[in-house]
């Protein structure tokens, strides 16, 4: 049973209980063994959770009786125990690089079942990508699709590929994170799409399969996706006027914002699907159209609250009438988003979740050589010491697949937690792993 409503006010973060003995855990796990077990700082992830979500989606979609396919953005959390969730949980992937491609083939993912991303592949990446008989490529200009249709060639195959549309919707979301306004380094502007279709058309290694677009991320207004869905159909219209040729796959990305405060009030994932599905099938009656294969690729409203990271307090630097510092052994290396994009998250002292002690406000800095590497501002504590045992929330998506060894810092373990289980599925790096490609040049004496 969870009790989470039992273990101090106003707190409501799924997956948490407290056991017999009072302490905290994370999918009947608890906290305070799994920091003792592999150190701070770690990343520890939910698989019921991730699954849990998962199904949702799926779900969804299939109480609306389309037809569909799910796809997971691999950039926001991809190691090969992820690809194997995906697999099991029946999901299409979206790659972005070469990495995430190895990655996702080492773990024995579907290649039929994988699309590639990305606004500057190599050539090296598309002649891997096509030898390995990748599903889809997804192209995000001409330049791309002439370098596509010429490996294709030269590898006698034919390639389908869907093209990356730029809406010129605008998202109310934090402007790094923001992809589908017409000022952007992705895609191909909607205007030019029905001229660019019958380049397209004309490869004679290249099949066409649909149409794409992305807002964003982390977007909790979703009245853009309303907007972007009128204009996409009617570029399928203008398509089929044009070339005579049906759009069969229509992918609307992801961008799903997740509780990241308690404040935070995203959309279900429920209303998500049902808002798409409702206006795309309007639309498409509307223009007297084929109803595509609606295709979205959802990555961090899988992850994010899926993840947690426990960190280890040491020194406490306070500065009279300023502020109080409460400094952890990990910082922007683990989580850059804070300096990257103002993101803002909670936290809970794990060995003083229920304490009497009187609650202070403080900051929680990280251990970088960057007065920016600040991880929270102004958040409610009790007082604290060295050795506390911290959780933040809600760190599952762009944590781990953005870190660095700024610093020289290793990056943390990843752990896998289930219903009371628990193991490694990113070891934690060592000083050896951090220099391991390091070289001396033979010329120096």
């Amino acid at each position: 049973m969870n009790n989470q409503n039992k273990i101090t006010p106003g707190f409501n973060r799924e997956g948490f209980s407290l056991n017999k003995s009072g302490n905290l855990e994370f999918d009947r796990c608890e906290l305070i063994k799994l920091a003792q077990k592999y150190g701070t700082p770690c990343y520890i992830f939910s698989e019921n959770i991730i699954r849990k979500k998962c199904r949702q989606y799926v779900n969804a979609f299939s109480e609306r009786n389309v037809t569909f396919e799910m796809l997971y953005a691999g950039k926001a959390f991809l190691v090969k125990a992820m690809s194997n969730i995906l697999k099991e949980e029946g999901f299409s992937l979206d790659v972005s690089s070469g990495g995430e491609l190895y990655t996702a083939l080492s773990a024995g993912f579907p290649p039929e079942k994988i699309f590639f991303h990305g606004n500057n592949k190599s050539k090296e990446e598309i002649e891997f990508a096509l030898k390995e008989k990748v599903g889809t490529m997804m192209v995000d200009s001409e330049y791309e699709l002439d370098l596509i249709n010429q490996i294709a060639e030269s590898l006698n195959t034919k390639v389908g590929i869907i093209l990356r549309v730029t809406p010129g919707i605008d998202t109310h979301t934090h402007k790094h994170i923001q992809t589908g306004q017409v000022d952007s380094k992705f895609g191909i502007s909607i205007n030019r799409v029905p001229d660019f279709i019958k380049k397209v058309l004309s490869k004679e290694h290249i099949s066409y399969n649909g149409l794409h677009f992305h807002l964003g991320s982390q977007i909790f207004d979703l009245s853009p996706y309303v907007l972007a869905i009128k204009e996409m159909v009617k570029l399928i219209r203008k398509i089929k006027d044009l070339e005579e040729t049906d759009t069969l796959n229509l992918n609307l990305g992801g961008g799903l914002g997740v509780k990241y405060l308690e404040s935070d009030l995203p959309p279900s994932i429920e209303n998500f699907v049902n808002l798409i599905v409702d206006n795309l099938t309007k639309e498409i009656r509307k223009n007297n159209l084929i109803m595509p294969k609606i295709l979205i690729e959802p990555g961090r409203s899988i992850v994010a609250e899926a993840g947690i990271t426990l960190y280890t307090i040491g020194n406490i630097k306070e500065i009279p009438g300023v502020r109080k510092y409460l400094i952890v052994d990990g910082g922007m290396t683990d989580n850059p988003r804070p300096i990257l994009y103002e993101a803002k998250y909670e936290a809970v002292l794990v060995n003083k979740i229920n304490s009497s002690l009187p609650k202070e406000v403080v900051t929680i800095a990280g251990k970088c050589c960057e007065s920016g590497d600040i991880l929270i501002k102004d958040l409610k504590l009790p007082s604290a010491s060295p050795g506390d045992l911290l959780a933040i929330f809600t760190t599952g998506a762009y944590h781990y697949s953005m870190s660095s060894n700024y610093n020289r810092l290793p990056r943390p373990a990843v752990i896998l937690v289930n219903q009371g289980k628990d193991d490694v599925i990113v070891k934690r790096e060592t000083y050896a792993d951090i220099i391991r490609n390091d070289i001396i040049p033979g010329y120096f004496k």
